[in-house]
């Protein structure tokens, strides 16, 4: 719609990319740690189940030798099975077995499958070291076994008397010597809910971390993105506003915007033109206050047009047609209006320029038939004049003769500049030196300056030809060299340059004469039109006739009572050979 591209896609930049990138390492890292510890935990709780595990069973062999070794005890008690029921009621160990080598219980406490710990009995006492395992807990937390060889000292009490005076030597069993033997194996189960329990606090921890990172990484990715539409939004509204501002400065136009009370807020450079002032001048002050003669209601007008001139300090008048239109919001709601400015004067010269031509052309008719009825009596007329001067006897009618004579010339001469305006000729092009036609003219009015004492001051660089025809423009330059002539006092100066401005020569007629108004300047090119009481008025119009046959056009400056400057301003080649590739 605004017929420009923005070029703000929405892309991965560098400072989401980077957050993106940190939020997965962190992420990454969290998991590698929380892994690690999770292991570490795993370590270091089999590790203290471990020890706590053989200390007790350390401590267990050691209640067993003292137990054992008691002299009371008789031959048929089992001070095993006492010592690992009661020493399974503790709230660490959840159960307490003894395994012989055989496959032999000697004595269990807790509720566990005995079975099951074949396998490891028998690694047990293949390797000699410790094992442990977790074991299945049903739904309840695992159960750490260590299992390793149990070991009683061989026991050495004395003889016992018996009830017949004899000394009696008590009978060792299997199991007692295998356990003597160190052929037994004890298997503890612990408990590790606690374990379990700080485990998974910490791996709650971990998940309740790694969510607030996610949460925290998704903030940061919503206020970026969220940040990135911004910068979006502002650079496609400072590329628009800059778009925006170039069209408004670059248009022909002028263009005054107001607030809601009618107060200037900002115009184009074109505006500043119209009106001669500054923003600073214009802005918070009303049109109807700054310029006289403007409609105090005319932004409330809107659809309608008026027109209005801006005159400049100079006396320079800028005529303009002024329309305005309402600026509202969303809602329909008024915030201030906008004044198109039109400058009409190139409108008005086009519009003058085409009454002159139905003017000329129509005068041009009128004049060819004119000239041409009144041409063939003149020259009868110079005829019979030419005839009773030479017939005549006294010096009076000689002298009443020769002034019909000159008056029929010059009225002969009028004629063929009327005809030569109504029926010009077309130019022959050919290459021309603008300095030798200077010369040139300035040659054929010597007498004419020198006879009014008036100096004539030729300068110029034009040092290349252009393509036109010399008989014309020679008569151009005549022409406006007389009529500087005329305008000028005795003494004076009058200036005759030539300049070369690109593709065009500039030929310039500067007098210090009396110059001319305005309105002058706006008629010196009509037919007839003369400030001279002796002059036809067709010179300036035949010259403005040949100046647009060679494209060409005039720049005239001029001021009452301070001179007049005309300026001819003609192509260095005809407008063909200039498009011509």
């Amino acid at each position: 719609m605004l017929g420009f591209s923005i070029n703000n896609s929405f892309k991965l930049s560098k400072p989401l990319f980077a957050i993106l990138i940190t939020t997965i390492i962190l992420a990454i890292l969290l998991a590698i740690g929380t892994i690690r510890n999770f292991r570490r935990e795993q370590r270091i709780m089999q590790s203290f189940l471990l020890d706590e595990g053989l200390t007790l069973i350390r401590s267990f062999e050691a209640g067993a030798r003292t137990t054992m070794r008691h002299p009371m005890m008789i031959e048929d008690s089992q001070p095993l099975v006492t010592l690992v029921r009661e020493t399974a009621k503790t709230d660490r160990i959840a159960y307490i077995s003894i395994v012989t080598e055989d496959g032999t219980v000697v004595a269990a406490a807790g509720g566990h499958d005995i079975a099951i710990d074949r396998n490891i009995t028998q690694q047990v006492l293949r390797t000699q070291h410790p094992v442990t395992v977790m074991v299945p807990n049903n739904d309840k937390a695992p159960i750490f076994e260590v299992a390793t060889i149990f070991q009683t000292l061989p026991s050495e009490e004395p003889p016992m008397m018996g009830m017949m005076g004899r000394h009696h030597v008590r009978q060792k069993t299997s199991q007692t010597i295998q356990l003597e033997e160190g052929r037994a194996v004890i298997h503890l189960g612990l408990y590790t809910a606690e374990f379990i329990k700080a485990s998974r606090q910490d791996i709650t921890h971990s998940l309740f971390m790694g969510g607030l990172l996610v949460l925290v990484g998704s903030a940061g990715f919503y206020f970026l993105f969220l940040y990135q539409g911004m910068q979006v939004t502002r650079a496609t509204l400072a590329n628009m506003k800059l778009y925006t501002k170039n069209i408004i400065e670059s248009m022909p136009d002028g263009l005054l915007t107001l607030d809601s009370r009618g107060r200037i807020v900002s115009c184009n450079p074109r505006a500043l033109e119209f009106t001669e002032m500054d923003l600073a001048g214009l802005k918070g002050k009303r049109p109807e206050d700054l310029f006289a003669g403007w409609p105090a209601d005319s932004r409330h007008t809107q659809g309608t047009a008026f027109s209005y001139t801006f005159v400049h300090k100079d006396g320079t008048q800028i005529p303009v047609e002024i329309s305005s239109s309402p600026l509202l919001d969303d809602q329909g709601n008024t915030l201030g209006a906008v004044f198109l400015l039109r400058d009409l004067r190139s409108i008005r010269s086009m519009q003058n320029q085409l009454d002159r031509a139905r003017r000329l052309a129509a005068l041009g008719k009128m004049a060819a038939g004119i000239a041409h009825e009144i041409r063939n009596p003149l020259g009868t007329l110079r005829g019979f004049a030419q005839y009773f001067g030479s017939r005549a006897d006294d010096d009076d009618a000689r002298e009443y003769s020769s002034l019909m004579i000159g008056e029929v010339d010059r009225l002969n001469e009028s004629i063929s500049s009327l005809l030569q305006f109504s029926r010009p000729r077309e130019p022959e092009f050919a290459p021309v030196d603008p300095q030798t036609l200077l010369d040139k003219t300035a040659k054929l009015l010597e007498y004419d300056f020198r006879e009014k004492k008036i100096t004539l001051q030729l300068t110029g660089n034009c040092t290349q030809s252009i393509e036109a025809d010399e008989d014309l423009l020679l008569q151009v330059l005549l022409n406006l060299l007389k009529n500087a002539l005329n305008a000028s006092e005795e003494g004076t100066t009058i200036d005759l340059s030539c300049k070369d401005d690109g593709d065009t020569i500039r030929i310039t007629v500067s007098d210090s004469g009396k110059g001319m108004s305005e309105a002058e300047q706006n008629r010196m090119f009509d037919p007839f039109f003369t400030t001279r009481t002796a002059g036809t008025g067709l010179g300036l119009a035949v010259s403005h006739q040949i100046v647009e046959q060679h494209d060409g056009h005039f720049a005239i400056k001029s001021q009452p009572g301070k001179g007049t400057s005309i300026t001819v301003v003609l192509p260095k080649q005809r407008t063909g050979q200039r498009d011509a590739p």
